[in-house]
């Protein structure tokens, strides 16, 4: 491109300007050059000289409107499409024209732009929408460990929002462990109850051509539990067979050794002993017949029937059948679900029955007299059934819903874990934990979908 004087390069329509109006400079010289004749004919030959220079130069004028315009709006139509505005179209192209040539492919050009960007932008929304609506945590962090993606699920799985947490280290957010996993492990976040445990899977992928991981995060604690739980019907099957063919022949002999003893009529000490230790025999057989016979309802639950039922209902007829403490039942909006009334009335009297014995402990930390309360109320999709008692508290809550575990004398150990499954069963679930409000006990949480 030509220089001027000044260094800057001469524009495009200077310089067509300049080429078109060098034809017509001859005609000016001859304009002016008969000027120095005075004579009549030679002035009527310069004013049509000047005439034809002036309509060579509205003529240029003319033509420098006629190349410029097109250009200039083909340019707004182009900067228009670099801004993502499809709204601008070229006019009057056509075929077989330089100019309306380059006016129809600009013009289809933007047309393909436009679809291609309607396309990415509903393939977005789409891909948007499904991470909205996955039940699976999806995070992605670039290469300094900053959060660059979250999704609904990873909000509430990890207590995140994605306003405040985008561009914060994984350190910060508590979220440097998952950094360190590999592909297809499983991990557990949280403790006792609230653990929850997950399959990592983690793929890369490149952002403006900086490397980044995504991880996808699948919940699996679910399927381990109804591992744990066939893994458990299957030992108590074991055990208890085995066992009851042990039992059976113990207790028998037992009870035909002291019907003899108390023929023979002896009154020795020696037989008196003898008599006790049979009958501790016995006793000890039958108490293990019967823990066994727990057991086994863990096997033998059927899966449940459902129908409307109010859980006021439920409430009463829990609260009734515990005489042991006052069993208060708080009013509150009626709630109905969708459940099997037997099942659930099930869970709730073990509730309240392991309530009532944590009230009734001796570790009992004089909050008043041993009393239960039941409470619920609506969260969100669910019904809250909450019994709650002013017992000594929880020590160990990792082992509450382990079959075999008690830390009551006399206790099977399968109240807490009978009322999860039937729980579970009902798409819902069993959590405890101590008070929090301000007074010693625990309170229990039996969560159940609302009808509908």
């Amino acid at each position: 491109m030509p220089l001027g004087r000044s260094g800057r390069r001469v524009s495009f329509e200077k310089r067509l300007r300049l080429w078109l109006c060098l034809p017509g400079l001859p005609m000016l010289v001859l304009c002016w050059l008969p000027l120095r004749h005075h004579s009549v004919d030679v002035l009527l030959q310069s004013i049509v000289l000047l005439s034809l220079a002036l309509g060579w130069i509205f003529a240029v004028s003319v033509l420098m409107e006629q190349i410029v315009r097109p250009l200039q709006t083909l340019a707004n139509v182009v900067a228009a499409l670099r801004e993502d505005d499809f709204s601008f179209r070229a006019r009057g192209g056509q075929r077989n024209d330089a100019m309306g040539d380059l006016a129809l492919e600009i013009n289809r050009l933007a047309g393909m732009l436009q679809g291609q960007r309607a396309s990415a932008l509903e393939a977005m929304a789409l891909v948007e929408r499904v991470m909205e609506s996955m039940q699976s945590p999806v995070l992605a962090f670039d290469p300094e460990g900053r959060l660059k993606l979250l999704n609904a699920a990873g909000e509430h799985a990890f207590g995140l929002q994605v306003q405040t947490a985008l561009g914060h280290s994984a350190v910060g957010l508590k979220l440097d462990q998952l950094l360190d996993v590999a592909d297809e492990e499983v991990m557990s976040l949280g403790s006792g109850q609230q653990s929850v445990r997950w399959v990592v899977k983690r793929t890369g992928f490149r952002l403006r051509g900086v490397p980044h991981t995504l991880f996808v995060l699948s919940d699996v604690s679910a399927a381990l539990r109804e591992e744990e739980r066939i893994a458990w019907e299957r030992l108590i099957r074991v055990l208890g067979h085995e066992i009851n063919n042990s039992l059976t022949p113990i207790k028998s002999i037992a009870g035909s050794l002291r019907g003899r003893l108390a023929a023979l009529g002896s009154a020795s000490g020696e037989s008196a002993d003898f008599e006790r230790g049979l009958e501790v025999i016995e006793n000890r057989s039958e108490s293990l017949n019967r823990f066994l016979q727990a057991y086994r309802q863990l096997m033998g639950l059927p899966a449940p029937r459902l129908a409307p039922v109010s859980v006021a209902t439920l409430a009463q007829r829990a609260a009734l059948l515990e005489r042991r403490v006052a069993v208060t039942v708080e009013s509150a909006a009626e709630v109905v679900v969708q459940v099997d009334a037997d099942h659930i009335e099930q869970a709730l009297i073990n509730l309240v029955r392991n309530a009532a014995d944590a009230a009734l402990s001796p570790d009992h930390a004089g909050g008043g007299d041993p009393h239960v309360k039941i409470v619920w109320a609506t969260v969100g999709s669910e019904v809250v059934i909450g019994v709650v008692d002013n017992g000594p508290g929880l020590t160990n809550a990792g082992n509450l819903f382990v079959p075999f575990y008690t830390t009551k004398p006399g206790g099977t150990g399968i109240g807490l874990v009978l009322a999860q499954q039937i729980a579970q069963a009902h798409r819902g679930s069993v959590q405890l934990a101590n008070r929090t409000d301000g007074h010693t006990g625990c309170r229990a949480d039996l969560r159940l979908p609302l009808a509908g």
